[in-house]
């Protein structure tokens, strides 16, 4: 997958999430942006994108995202891993 098709899956996971279809999603997109994305919220959206892409995020990964994109950088980290046979 490039980063693109993995951008639209994590937007299509992060409206799942929200139950909100409407939600516009970019690379800067943070918490702040998006209604209802709280620390609860936020768990539930990694838990989704680890189920989805069959990774795992390390702590430090999902504290230091700033914004969507940070953390399709991440995802797009763990999915190279993968690919290569290395571990998530």
């Amino acid at each position: 997958m490039n980063r693109e098709e993995v951008f639209e899956k994590v937007t299509g996971i992060i409206r799942d999430v929200f139950e909100n279809d409407g939600i516009v999603v970019s690379e800067t997109t943070t918490a702040a942006d998006v209604e209802g994305w709280d620390s609860l919220t936020h768990l539930n959206l990694v838990n989704e994108i680890e189920m989805d892409f069959d990774i795992r995020f390390m702590l430090s990964e999902v504290q230091g995202s700033k914004n969507v994109g940070e953390l399709v950088t991440a995802l797009m980290k763990h999915l190279a891993e993968k690919e290569s046979g290395g571990m998530s």
